[in-house]
This record gives structure tokens, sequence and C-alpha cells, in this order.
């Protein structure tokens, strides 16, 4: 059963992104691309992000 965890081997900030990436199967690249685009966007990157990495075990 795949849980969704923060990553502790691929980590930049809290390892939120590569966390996300491991459950999905792809590379944590794509999804740290995703989350600038959506902090450019309007800002709400940096919300969910903060709201993952207390969120996630």
């Amino acid at each position: 059963m795949k849980r969704l965890q923060k990553s502790q081997d691929n980590v930049m900030l809290a390892g939120v992104c590569a966390g996300i990436a491991d459950y999905f199967g792809i590379d944590p690249t794509i999804v740290r691309l995703i989350y600038v685009l959506l902090t450019l966007a309007g800002g709400s990157g940096v919300l969910i992000y903060i709201i993952l990495a207390i969120v996630m075990p």
C-alpha cells in the first residue's frame, strides 16, 4: 500500500515535491516545475507547500 509522505532521500526544502512524485511515480522535477508555475501564477503554490509540509508525515 502506497502512502503519501515526504521523501527522505530527494529533499530540497521539506521533501514535499519528491514525496508527491514518489506517490504518483513521476520525476520530482516535474512536480517542482508545477509548484513554481503555481507560485508564479498567483502565489497559491507557497500556501499549498506550507500546508503539505505540515500535514504530510
